[in-house]
């Protein structure tokens, strides 16, 4: 006879097991609650901190030793100040633009963008390189812009889908145009260290926007993205 527990358990494995690695997401939105900047992050890494010690304690890890003992406080900081420091609105890099003086009225391309995030399902490491692209209407932005909204949305639990959405939904806030497109390719570590454990597969997606979902503009900026870079 089974016990309650080792029901609840086979219940909610089931459930993991049925999901697998699907990337679901609900929107381009990241799901936060109401009153997610309540807490300082001073709070916030304390109260963390509190948790992983338990994690690391729970596992059975001798806390005592020189080795784990500082640990819980470097992952409560890391949590809090770099790998999801995306999530605090006030850390969102301003996007200063300019007036499109020299006229210039092709494709402008940022490529080989490193992107560093964390998958939302395991938290586990999700390395790669976004392609972002835009076609001026009047305005332009600082190229390092574009990088450090890459960084940004990267910087927060995520999906791959939907960062790619967010990247450009930013990029045609800023510039004040639908003709923004993006394509990521990366490798998610919730694939090739666990699970399948698959070391060679990445995930590409892609987002268009305005003259982007037009064939000939969208096969150009692919064309761009295959340029060789090695300088």
């Amino acid at each position: 006879m089974k016990t309650e527990l080792e029901k609840n358990t086979e219940y909610y494995q089931e459930q993991i097991d049925a999901m697998g690695n699907d990337h679901i997401g609900s929107s381009a939105i990241t799901p936060l609650r109401d009153d997610a900047f309540e807490l300082s992050d001073i709070e916030k890494i304390a109260s963390i901190k509190k948790d992983v010690a338990h994690i690391m304690q729970t596992l059975g890890l001798d806390m005592t030793d020189d080795s784990l003992k500082g640990t819980p406080t470097r992952v409560a900081k890391m949590f809090v100040n770099e790998i999801f420091g995306g999530l605090h609105p006030d850390r969102k890099p301003k996007a200063s633009t300019f007036d499109n003086n020299y006229k210039y009225g092709e494709m402008l391309v940022e490529k080989n963008i490193v992107v560093y995030s964390t998958c939302e399902h395991h938290l586990l490491p999700i390395v790669g390189r976004a392609h972002v692209a835009y076609i001026s209407n009047g305005t332009v932005v600082g190229l390092s812009k574009m990088n450090r909204i890459v960084d940004y949305y990267a910087k927060r639990p995520q999906v791959q889908e939907r960062l790619t959405m967010q990247i450009v939904q930013e990029l045609q806030e800023a510039l004040g145009t639908k003709d923004v497109a993006c394509v990521i390719d990366a490798k998610h570590l919730c694939v090739n260290s666990r699970g399948i454990r698959d070391i060679e597969s990445s995930t590409v997606t892609s987002e268009f926007g305005g003259k982007f979902k037009e064939t000939e503009t969208r096969r150009e900026f692919l064309d761009y993205i295959k340029l060789d870079t090695n300088f």
